[in-house]
């Protein structure tokens, strides 16, 4: 009785956390209370592959004490993996409030560590090349992470949460997807620098941000014209997404970040937009076409630059509207595009809410129901949207709703982790409503401490992949860059992004400092030695033509 009661005083005391420090130390103290601690020191679970994990890790212990390093290079080349053993089910991570199995946590800090180990060992241990193959091999394997961001209206406040607590904790990724809603966030977030980030999220700039919104959206719904002006979202968007391309907004911040947009005609498919497809598409107009809710908003014609700094239509026959119809969280997409294997999704579709199962909440039998009654809803509007199509021209309207509402249905609302907020019934009346300042503060507050329980999970599913991207990053425009004349490039590397504006400045300052060291200058000199004892046994072999002899001719 005397720990239930303490118990439910941890879970009121972290549902009320501000901050990440305090959330994570009354998290602690439930586990400690609740025996959960335990859980996590003994191995031994269903869950996983328990002895596999264990083996492998002793093993990789052995070989740095060994220093055999290239039977770690071997061990690492079979075994870099995220669901190693059935490591990374998302059961592991939600049985206790903080962290998970401690052997899974020694497992990911080894591979982290022996990844750090070789890539500043010594050239002569392991041949440069050799690294190159390994790292950007294993990069390509263990894959990437990605936010999605969905749509929800105006609940699109509680994505600004969640990406402050991401990028409080450094656990941002750099791929990040965005619809509706979310598109304005992900707009937010991919042409804003870090610097720039941190003045937006100062509780100042917050309130007067809020108060602004709040005053835009009573504007919008309560003014005079009972029709919403699109030319006040147009301003609302305008404030918020400065005006450039997606290949700018890449150069300026490293982000890649992708908008779905949805047709506004039949016979066409959605598109995400972002710095491969569409480059000089503007992230503004993007924003524009993926905020365009059907029947409130009208059709948006995206805009690009052309080749003389020119903005112009994009695809001028074409109008788009709301992106969540048709692709709310386009995993598939980013998978092809960026190598993305695991996602973080923060969801605030009314549709959707209700329909996302935690690990926790239900067990098999539960969710085996829920996923046949989707899976039968799914087919039961396949008929009738198969019915309706027949009546194509007949019906044009109702073609057109039975599509968007198909599209709806017939679409992942999940991913690896899930952001969800506390409520699972909104009134989707209020998602185009008025909202005050209060309310709109209270939103990214929600998002903020809603993300707080899954930041060490996502702390520990994407160490690895954090670490490889940066000593990949190092290899590239850092410290580890070789020399040019050492290496030829992996085929691995062409699924690599290119190099931005910083990463470019920062590779021309490193030359430049490279060339002034004694040590480059005594690299200089042999190449120097080698270029001209060629060139001496060059002319060595060119003899003085004979008569008739075209010059420069070879002697037998």
């Amino acid at each position: 009785m005397k720990n239930s009661r303490k118990l439910k005083k941890l879970e009121k005391q972290m549902s009320r956390s501000s901050a990440y420090h305090e959330w994570r130390e009354a998290a602690i103290a439930h586990d400690d209370t609740s025996g959960q601690r335990r859980w996590r020191e003994v191995d031994q679970t269903s869950l996983y592959d328990y002895s596999q994990i264990r083996l492998r890790l002793d093993r990789l212990r052995s070989l740095r004490a060994r220093h055999d390093y290239h039977g770690l290079l071997f061990s690492l080349n079979e075994g870099i993996h995220g669901n190693m053993g059935g490591m990374g089910r998302s059961a592991l991570y939600h049985r206790a409030k903080f962290g998970t199995k401690k052997l899974i946590e020694q497992y990911i800090d080894e591979i982290d560590d022996s990844l750090r180990f070789l890539a500043e060992l010594d050239d002569d241990a392991i041949d440069v090349q050799e690294k190159l193959d390994f790292f950007y091999r294993a990069n390509v394997c263990f894959g990437r992470s990605a936010l999605m961001l969905s749509g929800g209206g105006v609940l699109g406040f509680y994505h600004l949460g969640v990406v402050k607590t991401l990028l409080d904790q450094g656990l941002l990724p750099r791929v990040i997807s965005g619809s509706s809603a979310g598109s304005l966030v992900a707009g937010v977030v991919g042409t804003h620098t870090e610097q720039e980030l941190e003045h937006f999220y100062e509780p100042a700039n917050v309130h007067f941000e809020a108060e602004r919104e709040a005053s835009v959206f009573s504007q919008m719904f309560f003014g005079s014209n009972p029709q919403i002006d699109v030319g006040d979202l147009e301003k609302l968007v305008a404030r918020m997404v400065p005006n450039l391309t997606f290949q700018e907004a890449y150069e300026k911040t490293g982000r890649q970040i992708s908008i779905t947009v949805a047709p506004a005609e039949l016979h066409q498919r959605s598109r995400l937009l972002n710095a491969i497809t569409s480059p000089n598409v503007f992230v503004r107009s993007a924003v524009m076409a993926s905020c365009a809710v059907p029947g409130v908003f009208p059709p948006v014609m995206l805009m690009a630059k052309n080749a003389h700094g020119e903005t112009q239509p994009y695809l001028p026959t074409r109008k788009w509207v709301d992106g969540s119809i048709a692709d709310d969280l386009p995993a598939k997409r980013l998978q092809r595009l960026y190598s993305t294997n695991h996602y973080i999704v923060s969801m605030v579709n009314p549709i959707a809410i209700p329909f996302i199962r935690k690990e926790s909440e239900s067990g098999a039998l539960a969710s085996a129901l829920g996923t046949l009654g989707v899976g039968m809803g799914r087919e039961l509007l396949n008929f009738y949207r198969g019915m309706v199509q027949k009546q194509g021209d007949n019906w044009p309207r109702f073609n057109m709703v039975m599509n968007s509402v198909h599209a709806l249905m017939d679409q992942e609302y999940s991913g690896d982790i899930n952001i969800v907020p506390s409520f699972r019934w909104y009134n989707p009346a209020k998602i185009l409503s008025h909202l005050s300042e209060k309310d709109l503060i209270e939103l990214m507050e929600g998002g903020e401490s809603s993300a707080f329980p899954s930041v060490e999970s996502i702390r520990i599913c994407t160490k690895i992949s954090r670490t490889m991207e940066e000593i990949l990053h190092r290899f590239e425009q850092g410290d580890l860059r070789p020399e040019a004349t050492e290496y030829h490039r992996p085929r691995a590397s062409r699924r690599r992004p290119p190099p931005t504006r910083a990463d470019r400045e920062a590779k021309r300052e490193h030359q430049l400092h490279s060339d002034k060291t004694p040590k480059a200058a005594a690299k200089k000199k042999p190449a120097a030695r080698k270029k001209a004892a060629t060139g001496a046994r060059s002319k060595k072999k060119v003899a003085p033509a004979p008569e008739g002899d075209k010059p420069g001719q070879v002697a037998a």
